[in-house]
Formats: C-alpha cells, sequence, structure tokens
C-alpha cells in the first residue's frame, strides 16, 4: 500500500525537451503544496534551476519547499536542448522503470512522467513499447491499461491508440471495447471517487453509422455491446455520433467519454483545455500522470514552455493517491 503522504515521483523524460524546464516551473509554482521529487541528470536542469540532491523520498519531502528534490541518476549523455542525444535513451528507460519501483514499494504516492520521444528511445535503448502507457503496463504486469485525458471539462478514454486509422476497424472489437468501459468506469469508482460513473459511448462512423449507411459497426455490434452493459449495471449512453457529444450541453450529462480512437478523444479535449489537459493511465496499481504534450523541442531551452499541464498533472496525481 502506498503511502498518501509520500511525495510524487517525476520520471525526467526526454532531456532534449521541455521536460527539465516544466518540472523546475512546476516545482516554483507548487512547492511543498504538492511534495515531489525528480528523478534523472542534473546536468539536464536549466543552468538557474534551484535543486538539491536527495537520497530517498523522506528527504525529498523535507527540502521540498525550498529546492527541487533531485533523485540524482548520471546518464551518458549531455543535453543540447531540440537536439536528441542517443547516449541518454536507456537512462529514460530505467528512470521510468525506477520510479515505478518507487510507487509500487510505498515509498512514492504517485508517478508523473515527463514527456519521452518514443523514436529517440526506439534508436538509442531498442525501446519496443509504443509508449509510455504499453510501457508502464508491462512494467505493472497488468495486460492492458487504459489512457485517459482528462481536465475540469472533460475526461476522455480511446479504446485504440497508437494505430493508424486504417487498422481501427479491425482492432476495435466487443472484447476490447467492454474491457475499456469496464477500467474506466471502476478508475472513475476508485480513483475518482464517482459513486455511479456515466459513460458516454461514441460511434465509430460519421452519425455513429446512421442506421448502418455510414458503416456497419454501430448496427452490428457497438449498439448491443452498449445495452448488454446498461443490462449489467453500467450507466452507458450510445454509441454517440462523436460530433454532436462534445458540446457544453452534451459534456454535462457523462462523466467520461470513451472513444473509438486517438484523434477522435484528443482533438475535443486539446481544444476545449489545451493547457490543462492531463494524461491518467487507468488500469495500473498506481497512479500515474502526465502533461498532455509532447517534448516540444521546437522550444526547449529556451525559457518559455508552458508548464501548466505539468501543474496540473501532479496536482491531479496527488488528488487521484489520496493526499486531499
Amino acid at each position: 500500500m502506498n503511502d498518501r503522504t509520500a511525495p510524487v515521483v517525476i520520471s525526467c523524460g526526454e532531456p532534449a525537451g521541455i521536460g527539465p524546464e516544466i518540472a523546475t516551473k512546476a516545482w516554483e509554482a507548487l512547492k511543498d503544496a504538492v511534495p515531489m521529487a525528480w528523478m534523472g541528470d542534473p546536468r539536464h536542469l536549466p543552468s538557474d534551476a534551484t535543486w538539491r540532491a536527495v537520497l530517498d523520498m523522506d528527504e525529498a519531502r523535507a527540502v521540498c519547499g525550498e529546492a527541487l528534490p533531485v533523485l540524482v541518476r548520471g546518464f551518458d549523455g549531455h543535453a543540447e536542448p531540440g537536439l536528441i542525444d542517443p547516449r541518454n535513451a536507456q537512462g529514460v528507460v530505467e528512470v521510468i522503470a525506477e520510479c515505478v519501483d518507487l510507487v509500487r514499494a510505498g515509498a512514492a504516492s504517485a508517478l508523473c512522467t515527463a514527456p519521452i520521444h518514443k523514436k529517440a528511445l526506439i534508436d538509442g535503448a531498442d525501446f519496443r513499447y509504443p509508449g509510455h502507457t504499453e510501457y508502464l503496463g508491462a512494467l505493472s504486469g497488468v495486460e492492458r491499461s487504459v489512457m485517459m485525458l482528462a481536465s475540469d471539462r472533460l475526461r476522455v478514454v480511446p479504446a485504440t491508440i497508437h494505430i493508424p486509422l486504417s487498422e481501427v476497424p479491425g482492432a476495435l472489437t466487443p472484447a476490447l471495447l467492454r474491457e475499456t468501459i469496464e477500467i474506466t468506469v471502476e478508475a472513475l469508482k476508485t480513483r475518482f471517487r464517482i459513486p455511479a460513473p456515466r459513460i458516454a459511448v461514441a460511434g465509430l462512423n460519421p452519425h455513429a453509422g446512421e442506421g448502418g449507411a455510414i458503416g456497419p459497426e454501430e448496427t452490428d455490434w457497438i449498439a448491443g455491446l452498449v445495452t448488454e452493459m446498461r443490462g449489467g449495471g453500467h450507466d452507458l449512453s450510445g454509441p454517440l455520433p462523436a460530433d454532436t457529444m462534445f458540446h457544453a450541453a452534451a459534456r454535462e450529462s457523462y462523466d467520461a467519454a470513451v472513444c473509438m480512437y486517438h484523434d477522435q478523444a484528443l482533438i475535443p479535449i486539446k481544444t476545449l483545455d489545451f493547457d490543462r489537459g492531463v494524461n491518467v493511465t487507468l488500469g495500473l496499481p498506481f497512479v500515474r500522470t502526465s502533461p498532455d504534450h509532447g517534448t516540444a523541442f521546437d522550444i526547449a531551452g529556451k525559457g518559455i514552455a508552458n508548464p501548466t499541464s505539468m501543474i496540473e498533472a501532479l496536482k491531479l496525481a496527488a488528488r487521484l493517491a489520496g493526499r486531499d
């Protein structure tokens, strides 16, 4: 069982991106309001960062009001903003794994991950996972984890994630959609403390298939699955046309929307609340959040990166872990 008063641990992410900068800025904004510790190579932090090396999470909690606590891990390469150094890839992967160990051991209350660059990890560390979500699931021994994007205005869950759009109809099966809905419902109950979650299920095709005229999946099985799960006690609506389920009045009718593919879910939340969206991995035996953006190599090192999503990710991590 995790110590819910323990700090949140932050994995460093891609050193050449904006991760080190937004972690530093997030600490400056939150300090010990959300106790935290950053794990990585302090050479990769901004030169003007206020940080202090710590040996463990207990020491981090003690110094967080004065400096960003750093669990120092030496990487093979330096970090020049915007320029990937393959020598750092293995260190990035190992830091994620070590942070997971800290959370699972109860030394950290939750994990907040800074953005990674998947190609850099593939090239430099033979990384074999599509992204953070899948790697964290493998580290945790769970068969499937689910990605949620959350803000105060909307929560969305894509049933399929990082695959080409042409592959979505084949990958989207009744078993996959059922599991996605079940994991989402359970997380809303246990992590978000919503006793009876309401789920809106999007259709796959335009106009939710329009009775089969624009695609068969809704009439063939999606509607039947929604009806079956509703009969089993879940509060579900759908399949709904995706183009009419994200306006303000529609959003009042559900606690989370389960969508069929990546962009169907992410475009609405990034349009509504780009800076405050948080990536949350559901189905893990611990809390993991992340800012809802990438490494932003084009602005790395310029001091202009917006830390709002990282701040929100740390606050949500602490809340889901039960600190407040």
